[in-house]
């Protein structure tokens, strides 16, 4: 899954620019986003069963992203 967003990342972004965050072009920018973030879930899912503080730190970073995304998207930086 993660090979597969930073495909997207790449097409999109750099080898064929498509502007999709604003305004929003939600045809690209939902699978950006359910790639982005499973790519995530799937990354900690397994540290879960193998090092608890290791997920828990997973777990804390992506609250920061989230948390700054949020903010961002308030102050209307996109």
């Amino acid at each position: 899954m993660f090979l597969t967003f930073i495909a997207l990342m790449v097409v999109v972004d750099y080898a064929r620019p498509i502007e999709f965050r604003s305004p929003m072009r939600y045809d690209v920018l939902v699978p950006y986003l359910v790639l982005f973030f499973g790519a995530i879930l799937l990354m900690g899912l397994p540290m879960f069963r193998l090092n608890r503080t290791l997920w828990l730190i997973t777990v804390a970073t992506t609250v920061l992203l989230l948390c700054s995304m949020g903010v961002a998207m308030r102050k209307g930086v996109a």
